[in-house]
């Protein structure tokens, strides 16, 4: 959770920031080693045998003063007022404790005393070894929940009738208005966007989708419709998108596919049967081939281990030896079957075995779309925050802006808006620019003022 790293003590630099109380949970059962006083370049630190890192997205310093909203007009209801983001003091992240199913000896057992003139029979005598001392089984290993908006029907509670009819009003008779369009869609969360859009039609008799699709054009048009679709449907749009005519649109099917959960993953695969009368993880492997396809029909088939589940550091030393030989089937079920506690595990290992990076190592030793895919996932587990600001950032650097790319990240980031803080953070912290600032300088007119909106 993005919101159990507050901003840090602003007279510290850069990656010195103190460890959360208690240091980092071990992975082996083996002394800390002492750090060593040169800190190595951002993204690949080498971390003490034994150790792997959380997610660095609590080291950026806080964002810009947030901006006015936008634009003015008549008070928004109370479920729509913004509210204030609240993240708990550091250190109140959940502590690591090792399950018994690792390195666990229970407590010895002693036969009870013999009581006077009771005989029991001889200890029995054993040809080999003793038998094995039984230890206890492993906890149940809890799964992730899907993440907000990712359960069909799922709506908020509440009166959305007034919502409904302010936005029917800014599309009926002659004319649309935009600003209203913009300021009711652009600040709903995914339950409050899907109970809006029930609302709209139950109450209006009407499809909101339609009619906005009827009332705009452009890319500020393809805004508003992926945020009225909601994430989990517009994400099954995206890879129906992203496989559909000639050719494969890689980076929609990078976006929604790597680095999700379990629990989302077979949420998307739902919802695009239910949508699309097709199966998902058919039409991604027939659109892929050779090393690519491998690595997505093992991503869809949505068996990473849970980040509740154990890490066995020889599981971590074998899959470290896997990467170094490159055989592309353990490198794809690695990378498609690891948690993201486990891939830091592994980038950290490596680092400290090889004395190579390991997002390095894959750069050399792949190409195209399998080193994108491999380096996302990476990037995801080690990184999200500064994940998504390289990825916004790519799409506004050098001539023109890849308006499409931008539009649909901007939508799919600002569902979580605590993530959405932190990336503002690291872009901020990378470029030394308001994520905002930039945005704005690349963008116009409504389709501008609707992606500043959603970034307020």
């Amino acid at each position: 959770m993005y919101n159990q790293y507050p901003p840090p003590n602003p007279n510290q630099p850069y990656g010195q920031q103190p460890p959360p109380p208690g240091g980092y949970p071990p992975y082996a059962s083996v002394p800390p080693q002492q750090p060593q006083p040169q800190q190595p370049p951002y993204g690949h630190q080498s971390y003490p045998a034994g150790y792997y890192p959380p997610p660095q997205q609590g080291s950026y310093p806080p964002a810009p003063a947030p901006y006015a909203p936008y634009p003015s007009g008549p008070p928004l209801p109370s479920h729509q007022q913004p509210q204030p983001q609240q993240q708990p003091p550091y250190g109140q992240q959940p502590s690591y404790t090792a399950p018994h199913g690792y390195g666990y000896q229970p407590p010895r057992s002693y036969p009870p005393q013999q009581p006077p003139g009771q005989q029991y029979p001889p200890p029995q005598t054993y040809a080999s070894a003793p038998p094995q001392r039984q230890v206890a089984p492993p906890p149940p290993v809890a799964l992730a929940s899907p993440s907000l908006g990712y359960i069909p029907g799922q709506i908020a509670p509440g009166d959305f009738r007034p919502d409904a009819d302010v936005l029917r009003q800014a599309m009926k008779g002659i004319g649309t208005d935009e600003a209203t369009l913009i300021r009711v869609l652009s600040r709903l969360d995914p339950l409050q966007m899907a109970a809006v859009r029930e609302t709209y039609t139950r109450h209006i008799g009407r499809d909101l989708y339609k009619d906005v699709k009827s009332e705009t054009s452009g890319y500020f048009q393809l805004g508003l419709l992926a945020i009225i679709d909601g994430p989990l449907a517009h994400d099954a749009r995206l890879v129906r998108e992203a496989v559909a005519g000639l050719g494969t649109t890689e980076w929609k099917l990078n976006d929604v596919l790597l680095g999700r959960s379990n629990a989302d993953l077979n949420a998307i695969k739902a919802t695009y049967q239910q949508k699309f009368s097709r199966s998902l993880g058919r039409d991604v492997s027939d659109d892929l081939s050779a090393q690519t396809e491998r690595l997505f029909t093992k991503v869809v088939s949505a068996t990473r281990h849970e980040e509740s589940e154990l890490v066995h550091p020889q599981h971590i030393e074998s899959d470290v030896k896997s990467m170094m030989v490159n055989n592309i089937t353990e490198v794809c079920a690695i990378f498609a079957q690891s948690s993201d506690t486990e891939l830091r595990a592994i980038n950290s290992a490596f680092r400290a075995r090889y004395n190579v990076p390991l997002d390095k190592h894959i750069e050399r030793e792949f190409s195209n779309h399998m080193e994108e895919a491999l380096l996302r996932m990476l990037d995801t587990a080690i990184d999200p925050a500064m994940r998504d600001a390289v990825l916004l950032e790519e799409c506004m650097v050098g001539a023109g802006t890849k308006d499409e790319k931008l539009t649909v990240r901007l939508v799919r980031m600002h569902w979580d808006q605590v993530h959405l803080d932190q990336v503002r953070r690291a872009y901020h912290h990378r470029y030394r620019r308001d994520l905002r600032d930039r945005v704005r300088s690349e963008l116009s007119g409504d389709y501008q003022k609707l992606m500043l909106a959603i970034l307020e």
